[in-house]
């Protein structure tokens, strides 16, 4: 593979929000062991429930999820912006072959990269692994903890080519 390509595959796939690497507008990750409360999230098929959360500038919560749907899915904190960026990386992923239905390849060494542009993309890992975001297999559970650091409305989203246009985005309301 030529450098050309090999730089921006380093570097590709995170949301371009950060305003200094690993800091984000509406919050930080939090430790679970500090959190406030946990909000138990359940990932079907193109929906979340419940559909929407609460929460208070400030609060630290402790969400645990679980993929109860027979598709690969992903919660993702940020506003329908980052989502909308986010989207554009993960349509490239699939068509990359990094995505199925089910869950995500990790033999990124078979692939053919040279048919894919990829001069947009900045910062990131190709591991998928920004602090704001976990993907879940079906039938996987985890943990995502995060601070939230003003008031303003937020959502969780699954950005997998398709599942956000189809109803898989919630709302999180953070108050004052």
């Amino acid at each position: 593979m030529s450098a050309r390509f090999l730089l921006p595959l380093l570097c590709a796939f995170s949301l371009p929000v950060l305003a200094a690497p690993g800091h984000f507008s509406f919050g930080e990750p939090g430790k679970a062991a500090e959190a406030d409360r946990t909000v138990t999230i359940t990932l079907g098929d193109m929906y979340y429930e419940p559909g929407s959360v609460q929460v208070k500038a400030g609060e630290t919560v402790r969400f645990v999820l679980k993929n109860d749907g027979a598709l690969l899915h992903e919660f993702s904190l940020g506003d329908a912006v980052m989502h909308a960026e986010h989207q554009k990386h993960m349509l490239m992923m699939q068509q990359m072959g990094m995505l199925t239905p089910t869950g995500m390849s990790s033999d990124m060494g078979k692939m053919d990269h040279s048919q894919h542009d990829m001069s947009g993309m900045q910062h990131g890992k190709m591991t998928h692994d920004d602090p704001n975001t976990v993907m879940l297999e079906p039938g996987q559970s985890a943990e995502l903890t995060w601070t939230f650091s003003r008031s303003g409305g937020l959502e969780f989203a699954c950005n997998i080519p398709g599942h956000y246009q189809a109803g898989m985005v919630g709302n999180v309301e953070v108050q004052p």
